[in-house]
């Protein structure tokens, strides 16, 4: 799928304008920067593009020089800017099964966002991740507001002192982490295998009271009609899958065919109805990953092989050859001369 056709509702800025102005800065030369208009944001049901998104993100942190900017803006987040999700998920009665129904229902509110909840004895990971895009974009600001978006969800379904046993980001730390510590009650871990939250199974078994009024079924009702009206290409679900399963090791065609319930010749038929292959979706994913990995955190080259499902660091090497046409120190010789060469843009500040 291309980055143009990842969308996201324009409630992910909520609070965008008003945050940029108190940093002394003008929020509609952003967001014109990166193509949006001011006037998308009206309708927090508007989708927009989420590689705009993405880029406004990090452009703005870098601008303002704001590096916390992603935590800032979720700071000023609410539970109703999910939209008719959030009444939904007043109505289940454990906070696991409300990240349960978040997640069903998450293709609604952002088409690039991957989240899965893992079981792990007496704790529950709670992963977060995005569908990579050509030319390894910068995601830093983009995940650390996902993370801290689930984050208030969690606490306003467990309670306003709730906080999680750890805190794991992949990218590396910044270079002052007590904003990060102040909001999620806790330091963070960086340079992790994974994005997301590591929570006591204790607290996500906790009971609630659900909110079973008119309102919530009437919620649901239009939640379930507005994904079976839905289409989602083959490639797609293979791309989100894909990006899912690689950490946990090799991801492969029978393995993506088992989870989505049909055989590999039937996966590999509605691919090429759409002319796409397995192999094919699984290199362009994996190179959207690695170069994220390579210019965010300081993993070593053997936890990168893994993550992206390789059998060891030889494997990798040699597919990150053929795949960019030099090594991965040729790589990243050829990436700091382009730094160097970058000439910073204006910050258009007011006054």
């Amino acid at each position: 799928m291309p980055a143009t056709d990842q969308l996201i509702r324009s409630a992910s800025l909520n609070g965008y304008v008003a945050l940029v102005r108190e940093l002394k800065h003008d929020p509609y030369h952003l967001l014109r920067g990166v193509g949006l208009s001011a006037r998308l944001l009206d309708n927090p049901e508007t989708l927009i593009p989420s590689h705009a998104v993405r880029e406004l993100l990090e452009r703005t942190a870098r601008v303002t020089g704001t590096e916390n900017f992603a935590l800032r803006l979720a700071a000023r987040r609410t539970f109703s800017n999910l939209g008719p999700i959030s009444l939904v998920l007043k109505q289940e009665p454990t906070p696991r099964q409300a990240l349960d129904t978040l997640c069903r229902y998450l293709k609604l509110l952002s088409s690039a966002l991957v989240t899965r909840i893992e079981d792990a004895g007496s704790t529950v990971l709670v992963r977060e991740d995005l569908l990579p895009v050509p030319g390894g974009v910068s995601i830093r600001q983009s995940i650390e507001l996902a993370v801290a978006v689930k984050f208030r969800i969690l606490r306003e379904l467990i309670g306003p002192q709730w906080r999680p046993l750890q805190v794991c980001f992949t990218h590396r730390a910044p270079v002052d982490a007590s904003a990060h510590r102040a909001f999620f009650g806790r330091m963070p871990m960086f340079n992790q295998g994974f994005n997301g939250m590591v929570c006591t199974l204790a607290d996500m078994q906790l009971s609630r009271v659900p909110d079973n009024t008119g309102v919530v079924r009437f919620a649901r009702d239009y939640l379930d009609a507005a994904l079976r009206r839905r289409h989602v290409d083959a490639q797609a679900t293979c791309r989100e899958l894909i990006t899912a399963l690689l950490p946990g090791g090799r991801c492969t065609a029978q393995q993506m065919a088992r989870h989505l319930g049909m055989d590999r010749r039937t996966l590999h038929r509605r691919l090429s109805a759409e002319g796409h292959t397995f192999s094919a979706l699984l290199d362009e994913v994996r190179a959207g990953l690695v170069l994220r990995h390579l210019q965010e955190s300081d993993l070593p080259l053997g936890e990168v092989a893994g993550l992206l499902g390789f059998s060891g660091p030889s494997s990798f090497s040699h597919w990150f050859r053929s795949t960019f046409g030099t090594s991965v120190s040729g790589w990243r010789r050829q990436q700091s001369a382009t730094d160097e060469r970058a000439v910073p843009g204006d910050s258009w500040r007011f006054g």
